[in-house]
């Protein structure tokens, strides 16, 4: 007796074993698709969007060829948001906070702070530091940049400095927190899926981050030094800024409340959404009975951004002052989940044709010694967070994959999660297509390729752990 074909079933049919030339081809077309909006259009966020729809396109006819259908891909795709939503909420949440910052005065509050105590030659530095030790204490890389690395951006555009380098400064500051943090998920994540004890995990981190941190230090205070982060406004434009903001904000001790509920409850461990959530509400409230602004507009800057011209229609604001203000809303993330669901699409494509599971096979087929183990992973690592945008899911498929051939050649497992943290933790933000790379780009109004030059931290992690893995193939060598 048969039955008809279910969704589940064709969700789960036999596939064809690809060829390697045939796995690599979506990746391939996302390259090409950007290095040809690249070369003619710029990096624009629509042409991105594009490219990555047109890999996942071509995603698709490959687990067409493979023998998945489209119920497959649209099941997987679905599992896949599913397993992001509260990275998704997270996202939401924070472009209402950024609106709702706006009308309490908050962000206003840190500008203002940020012109009289930060010195704009170490911007840069003071970002990288200050968001490094609030993602230490609160273990969240997200958290830290959509509180404190939004205050800092918002300083920073007042100072008159180049958004790129403070953006890659909180970039790097907010990861190098979250991987040595014992609170964040991901640190976690990466010791259960390669079997090592958390703080193990940690020590051995500190071998490949500390070194990575430094030159991320030096080079950010050299920028300083030699007066490269950027021309500054002079003094007198600086004092108007701040006179402007002054005069259109209460910014007494109120409008510091939103920010330290959001700062308590994400060192205490809350669901950052809801944290999130509740110092919007706060900031509105405020914005109402501190500010004297209306009910209607603070549901319009939740929703749609704070409007500088709605709120305060009889103050005179300088055009870089209005810029400054006029931003957030729940809406302004609306075109970021439409990256998160093409980045997806992408994924199930790859996954359900068997295109991940062919890549990763072929890169434990060259592995020979400890140098290329380490190296392997790293691919595997940065390949695999590339295709499925979601780190923790790459760190348990990594800790299974090579679980077994580091302990092999008599490597802790403490190896293997560190390697999992220095590829995949680190370098996806500095990819445009993922999640945190979406999130970072639209948190701090930088888009992806004009930050990551400048998050040298992210980008120094697979250096630092390649040559750790030299070291230990030079110590092992017989005397």
């Amino acid at each position: 007796m048969t039955t008809p074909d279910t969704p589940e079933m064709k969700a789960t049919e036999a596939r064809l074993p690809l060829s390697l030339g045939l796995a690599m081809l979506p990746i391939l077309a996302l390259f090409a698709a950007i290095g040809i909006s690249m070369a003619t259009v710029g990096t624009g966020g629509g042409a991105l969007l594009l490219s990555i729809m047109f890999a996942a396109a071509t995603a698709g006819l490959v687990a067409k060829h493979a023998g998945a259908g489209w119920d497959a891909i649209q099941q997987e795709t679905g599992r896949q948001i599913a397993d992001a939503l509260p990275a998704i909420l997270i996202l939401l949440t924070i472009g209402a906070l950024i609106g709702s910052w706006m009308f309490s005065g908050t962000i206003p509050l840190m500008v203002v702070l940020g012109i009289d105590l930060i010195n704009p030659d170490f911007m840069v530095l003071t970002a990288f530091v200050a968001t490094a030790l609030m993602s230490l204490i609160s273990g969240t890389s997200w958290g830290s940049a959509g509180t404190i690395g939004v205050a800092l951006m918002g300083a920073a555009e007042a100072l008159g400095l180049p958004l790129a380098p403070v953006a890659g400064a909180v970039v790097s500051g907010a990861y190098f927190g979250d991987k040595l943090s014992p609170l964040s998920d991901m640190t976690n994540i990466a010791a259960i899926g390669a079997g090592a004890d958390l703080y193990r995990h940690i020590r051995c981190m500190l071998w490949t981050s500390l070194p990575a941190a430094a030159v991320a230090l030096l080079a950010f205070a050299a920028l300083g030094f030699a007066g490269d982060a950027g021309a500054a406004l002079d003094s007198s434009d600086a004092a108007l800024i701040r006179s402007e903001l002054s005069g259109a904000f209460d910014l007494g001790f109120l409008p510091a409340l939103p920010l330290l509920v959001a700062l308590a409850g994400i060192v205490m461990r809350k669901p950052p959404a809801l944290v999130i959530l509740l110092s919007s509400l706060l900031a509105l409230f405020i914005g109402i009975v501190g500010q004297g602004f209306s009910f209607a507009n603070a549901v319009a800057s939740f929703v749609d951004g704070f409007a500088a011209e709605t709120n305060l229609p009889d103050t005179s604001l300088s055009p870089s002052v209005e810029n400054l203000l006029n931003r957030g809303g729940l809406m302004s993330m609306a075109g970021t989940l439409l990256f998160i669901v093409a980045a997806f699409l992408l994924a199930a494509g790859m996954k359900v044709s068997g295109a991940i599971d062919r890549l990763l096979a072929a890169l434990l087929g060259i592995v020979r010694s400890v140098v290329s183990l380490v190296g392997a992973t790293i691919v595997a690592g940065m390949m695999m967070v590339a295709m499925t945008s979601h780190g923790g899911v790459s760190a348990l498929i990594l800790g299974g994959l090579f679980r077994k051939p580091f302990a092999e050649r008599d490597l802790a497992p403490e190896h293997l999660s560190r390697t999992i943290e220095d590829s995949v933790t680190v370098t996806e933000p500095l990819m445009p297509w993922t999640v945190s790379g979406v999130f970072m780009a639209s948190t701090l109004g930088v888009p992806t390729l004009a930050l990551a030059p400048w998050a040298i931290f992210c980008w120094l992690g697979p250096v630092t752990s390649l040559l750790a893995a030299v070291v230990i193939a030079r110590d092992r060598r017989p005397a």
